[in-house]
């Protein structure tokens, strides 16, 4: 597979040493709090009820947040290890099933579960394990699940700190994977009998769709680049081999790319022509507009994890700061509501 040649942009931000935190923008006044109190959360998905699943890291917990902004707790899932950045990670929704992304004793894994009951008494039915045996570390461990377009399930897995797996397609760490919603392997897979859908990554986390289907991803890096790129079947990012834009014609080049005080991406999201990008070590909200992007929101919330489209034209996004790396705000941690067309006028 030969780079993205003409489409990609390099993004010429500030060198890759360690840089301190980003000098608060204002925070826009439309900008306001959806819940506050939460505890190194990681994943939200919201549901046509008007309730919200979060899913919350250390304590293994999922709450259901109301429409009317009342939090309980849905479930404490069964088996999850938490340690560094394992525990309970990803979280979806799709057809009364509830999908978990979790760091059990000996790996990662991904168990589904009837979503029993209704909003303001959600609860969790008995749990079927689809997906195991995904090396697990205190870094590194992928985590994000989505249901694409086709009603299959994504899931993003680090190469749990060990680089070669992420070119090893005998290993299911540091790739991209697509299996069906009971845990089998889609006929048109790229890899005959394997969940590989891509290859070559070091720890991606956002993924997300664009309005003609196309799945993008964000990644990452080591110590120079982070990456935003267009996922090909069967493609190779190039992680250990090269990391950001190389113009070598075995890797696919990223679209974008960032150094890592400026991003360390994690979640994804699309809502009309534009994608946000939460990023952690830079604080800050990426929107993304073809092969260009703009920050917003710098270090004015401290680190974001996830963002999704929220109602009437705005996005949520969850912050990141209890779970030992950021310092914490009073309130922390949060999901905001912020109208998208604040940030696009920058």
């Amino acid at each position: 597979m030969r780079p993205l040649g003409a489409l990609v942009a390099i993004l010429l931000l500030a060198g890759c040493t360690a840089a301190p935190a980003p000098a608060p923008s204002p925070a826009p006044t439309e900008t306001t709090d959806v819940v506050t109190g939460l505890a190194a959360p990681w994943s939200i998905v919201r549901l046509e009820s008007g309730s919200t699943l979060i899913s919350e890291r250390d304590s293994a917990t999922v709450k259901e947040l109301q429409a009317d902004g009342t939090v309980r707790d849905v479930a404490t899932i069964e088996g999850v290890v938490p340690g560094g950045e394992g525990g309970l990670l990803g979280l979806e929704y799709g057809d009364g099933e509830l999908y978990a992304y979790y760091t059990a004793a000996d790996d990662n894994r991904v168990e589904r579960f009837d979503l029993e009951g209704d909003a303001g008494g959600y609860r969790l039915g008995d749990g079927e394990v689809i997906l195991d045996g995904l090396a697990k570390a205190g870094n590194h461990n992928g985590g994000r699940i989505k249901l694409g377009p086709n009603g299959d399930l994504y899931v993003t897995v680090g190469d749990a700190g060990d680089p070669g797996r992420a070119q090893d397609l005998g290993s299911n760490n540091g790739k991209i994977l697509r299996i069906t919603t009971d845990g089998g392997i889609p006929a048109d897979n790229p890899f005959p009998g394997s969940p590989v859908y891509s290859y070559g990554h070091r720890n991606p986390q956002g993924i997300a769709w664009d309005a003609d289907g196309q799945l993008w991803a964000a990644e990452f890096g080591q110590d120079t680049w982070d990456e935003f790129n267009r996922i090909e079947p069967g493609g190779n990012y190039g992680w250990p081999v090269v990391e950001g834009i190389a113009g070598d014609p075995d890797y696919i080049d990223p679209v974008i790319q960032w150094t890592t005080d400026e991003a360390s991406p994690s979640g994804l999201a699309y809502a009309d022509g534009h994608f946000y990008l939460a990023s952690l070590r830079g604080e800050r909200l990426w929107v993304i507009d073809g092969t260009t992007a703009a920050p917003a929101l710098v270090g004015t919330y401290g680190r974001l994890r996830d963002v999704v489209p929220g109602p009437d034209g705005t996005l949520w996004i969850l912050t990141n700061n209890t779970d030992g790396r950021g310092d914490a705000r009073a309130g922390d941690d949060r999901i905001l509501q912020v109208p998208a067309d604040v940030l696009l006028r920058g």
